[in-house]
């Protein structure tokens, strides 16, 4: 079993837990704001990291008088804003338990939640979560209080938490041990229903220094500006937030994408944090626009020009006039795309899906270094993560401080650390499944380079198997096809079936863009589906993909259908990620259409 590892290079206390390192934070950078708040007219406000340790305090006595005991489950229904930080911290602070839930989770998804985790408060968002919480309640016998942000429930909280003794709240807050429970976050539920990943204090404590310790200063270094939008109920977003309240990085929220753009231009962030999706969207948009505007060929000579400075510099040596071509490309092209991300971005980091190395190179060539890194619910989000002096597109780096990885003779990958969860919430059966031997089984496919750069190519679970007994990962072909701008989303398949094939569907938002580009009349998705002329250019994209493959693992059909596979019609989880099982149910038909009708070429 090969395996590579490094040694923690920190030593953490028993009695602490997450609070400690916000008071660290107040004690060694008091003047850096922790957060920056938007005034509704395109400013922001800052929030001293004293005022809001003051403000958590408040809502941490409001729960105290509410009720709440030490190790009480909460739960956070919300869209990602301020909010939803303060309220995870003062739960913290109180000795309680957060339980993310998806604010677009259905009453079903919320009933199984809360009862598993046996939640006795809800903070929610809005009114309309408030009703779905209500549907079920009956089902959640533990349930006493449900609270709603926007009708003011932490304002209340603060008035009601008034008589709470300073001496009281310290005792809840020195209560919780690294060992303890932080939080439970629910897995995304691809296969089945949801699990909860019980996360002590130490995971989050642990990884947070790791993380600090080794990128801090480089990528993060102090006064750095991070502008949040993706999902808090998400382990990454979590982790990643906690990091920069402990460390000292101001950051700001934004929770709908729509207005990212110009959130961007405003705060100005010097860090990102996204998913693959979002830096194709920068990508194929810019692209689009430089066509619309007759500067598609000058775009193409820029991208390949910063992908090559970027292997150049992989490779330890830039020559002069690929340097004057940069150069040159840098004033009519990479700093207006920069400037789109508000002009400050330096550094980001991908998680969730592969991002692929055509767009790695892209993005690090023109300035934007994309640290792609590798984790899941049941790894406190980071297990890898590509570090800035020894960028290695295509990998998703060496393992953080503190932890291990090995591939064991079939391929997965096994994590051992500081980062590994305590177990399932309520299920012994999955827990000592997914935990033996000491090594944490996370059910992907992985290699490891000599330097320790893990390289993911599929989920084991995921592994087709053709019926002339070749094994396909469909997940690297599903990664080059939604990198197009016409592809939304894509499953392949071939599970005993006699050759590979692929359903795509359309992107409506990019669609009208390409078809103006391309010279075609205005069509709708279902017209489009159809038509000739976007299937050819669906099959340059299939071509594509089919290059990183061998001819037996290549698509050889593939039918493109006018729905989509979205999070509101069940076929995403909250993460995008693919609910395999169910689209190869419903789409049955489609699927049996494509394997009697179709002849592939030898």
């Amino acid at each position: 079993m090969k395996q590579f590892g490094t040694a923690a290079q920190h030593v953490s206390r028993e009695d602490e837990n997450t609070t400690d390192m916000l008071l660290e934070r107040l004690r060694t950078h008091p003047s850096i704001p922790i957060f920056e708040r938007a005034d509704g007219s395109g400013s922001y406000t800052p929030v001293e990291m004293a005022d809001f340790i003051t403000e958590v305090k408040a809502v941490a006595k409001g729960l105290i008088a509410s009720g709440l005991e030490t190790g009480d489950a909460v739960a956070i229904l919300s869209r990602t804003r301020y909010e939803w930080a303060l309220a995870d911290w003062a739960i913290w602070w109180v000795g309680g338990v957060s339980v993310p839930i998806y604010e677009t989770s259905s009453p079903s998804q919320i009933q199984w939640i809360a009862s598993d985790s046996s939640i006795r408060f809800a903070l929610v968002e809005a009114e309309r979560h408030a009703e779905d919480v209500e549907s079920v309640r009956d089902q959640v016998p533990s349930l006493e209080h449900i609270g709603v942000i926007e009708d003011g429930i932490l304002e209340e909280l603060k008035k009601r938490g008034a008589d709470v003794s300073d001496e009281d709240l310290e005792a809840r807050r020195t209560s919780r041990r690294m060992e303890d429970i932080a939080t439970i976050i629910y897995t995304s539920g691809t296969t089945g229903r949801p699990k909860g990943a019980e996360l002590t204090h130490a995971n989050f404590v642990d990884t947070t220094r790791s993380a600090v310790n080794l990128l801090g200063q480089q990528v993060l270094p102090p006064g750095s500006r991070l502008l949040m939008f993706l999902p808090m109920a998400h382990v990454f977003a979590r982790l990643i937030t906690v990091v920069a309240a402990a460390w000292p990085v101001t950051t700001a929220f934004t929770p709908d994408t729509k207005n990212l753009l110009p959130d961007l231009a405003a705060f100005k962030p010097t860090f990102l944090l996204a998913v693959p999706r979002v830096f194709e969207k920068v990508y194929n948009g810019a692209e689009a626009k430089a066509i619309a505007g007759g500067r598609g060929k000058i775009f193409a000579a820029a991208t390949q020009t910063a992908i090559d400075f970027s292997k150049a510099q992989s490779a330890g040596k830039v020559p002069l006039i690929l340097k004057a071509k940069h150069t040159l490309f840098d004033k009519l092209v990479y700093g207006k795309l920069r400037e789109a991300m508000g002009g400050q971005i330096g550094w980001a980091v991908s998680g969730g899906a592969a991002l692929g190395e055509r767009l790695a190179h892209f993005f690090r060539g023109i300035g934007v270094t994309v640290l792609e890194g590798y984790g899941l619910t049941e790894t406190t989000a980071p297990v890898c993560v590509n570090l800035p002096w020894a960028v290695k597109p295509g990998t998703v780096g060496p393992p953080l401080p503190g932890s291990t990885i090995a591939i064991d003779d079939n391929g997965e990958i096994l994590v051992k650390g500081v980062m590994v969860f305590k177990g399932y919430r309520n299920n012994p059966e999955a827990t000592a499944e997914s935990l033996r031997d000491g090594w944490f089984r996370t059910g992907d496919i992985g290699s490891l380079d000599a330097d320790g750069s893990l390289t993911i190519t599929g989920r084991s679970k995921e592994v087709l198997v053709t019926a002339g007994g070749k094994n396909v990962s469909p997940a690297p072909l599903e990664d080059v096809l939604r990198s197009h701008p016409l592809v939304s989303q894509c499953v392949v398949i071939g599970d005993q079936r006699p050759f590979v094939a692929a359903i795509l569907t359309l992107d409506a938002e990019m669609l009208p863009t390409w078809l103006e580009n391309n010279g075609m009349p205005e069509m709708t998705v279902s017209e489009a589906a159809a038509d000739e002329r976007v299937r050819a250019e669906l099959q340059t994209v299939v071509d594509k993909a089919n290059q990183t493959v061998s001819r037996a693992e290549s698509i050889r059909v593939f039918e493109v259908i006018d729905d989509d596979f979205t999070e509101e019609n069940g076929y995403l989880t909250p993460s995008m990620k693919l609910k395999r099982n169910i689209v190869v149910k419903d789409f049955a038909e489609v699927i049996d259409r494509i394997y009697t009708r179709s002849k592939p070429a030898a």
